[in-house]
């Protein structure tokens, strides 16, 4: 007697597991910032627990679309947050981190108002293809529309904001390099500039290529990898302070 072979769909439902993992990673993560912001009240900490909540409602949405399939507003969501935002308020904290001052904090926070204004405008209202939500992970070429302003968003936001932190990172760690003192926040540094490669970089392409299993590994692996370069970034001041 032959067995029927389950629908390559059914097969991909267990892939939610990841996604959701990195949302309770992003939050841990945006949690830990959140405790260092109260503790030294460094506002680009504080910038940068906002970008991991942003990662983790992002991935909550991908982890309901996969799981029981997609809708308009989980779909939203995603792309809002994830394909979007996060990476543009991940870019401001480092820019204020390196260049700290009243006049550069408040120009970041009225450009990331605006950035977040307009592209919550702009998904809100933006008209789905509802046919499209039916795969297993829709891309915004086909659910938005080739070239409507949705689906460019991430081309205009999101790849600029993560050549500025990309650049920035390394910039940073170059200025740390063979200095003892800094090893650890050297190493941490790039190791972050990783992760968030392997989000922004292969993430995004294994998104707009509609790769379900190597799109929710890199969302857990991307985000596991900062978290790690964060920890080990922040180990040497945290024995400094407890010294």
């Amino acid at each position: 007697m032959l067995t029927a072979v389950p629908p390559a769909a059914a097969m991909l439902r267990p892939m939610w597991v990841f996604p959701l993992a990195a949302a309770l990673v992003a939050v841990l993560f945006g949690a830990a910032l959140v405790r260092r912001y109260a503790g030294s009240r460094r506002p680009y900490e504080l910038v940068w627990a906002v970008a991991l909540l942003m990662y983790a409602g992002a991935s909550l949405a991908v982890a309901f679309g996969v799981a029981n399939g997609w809708t308009s507003g989980e779909f939203r969501v995603y792309w809002v947050l994830g394909a979007v935002l996060n990476v543009p308020f991940l870019a401001a904290g480092e820019l204020e981190l390196l260049f700290h001052g009243r006049g550069v904090r408040w120009t970041l926070y009225v450009l990331l108002a605006f950035i977040t204004a307009y592209t919550v405008a702009v998904v809100r209202t933006a008209e789905i293809h509802t046919a499209a939500l039916a795969q297993d992970l829709p891309s915004g070429k086909e659910v938005f529309g080739d070239g409507t302003a949705a689906h460019r968003l991430p081309q205009l936001v999101a790849f600029p904001a993560y050549l500025v932190l990309l650049g920035l990172t390394l910039w940073s760690a170059r200025r740390m390099r063979g200095r003892p003192e800094l090893r650890d926040r050297f190493w941490g540094t790039l190791v972050i500039a990783f992760g968030a490669t392997i989000i922004a970089g292969f993430g995004s392409a294994f998104a707009a290529l509609g790769h379900l299993v190597p799109f929710s590994i890199s969302l857990l692996v991307g985000i596991c990898v900062m978290f790690v370069g964060f920890l080990r970034a922040a180990r040497r001041r945290d024995l400094a302070t407890t010294s």
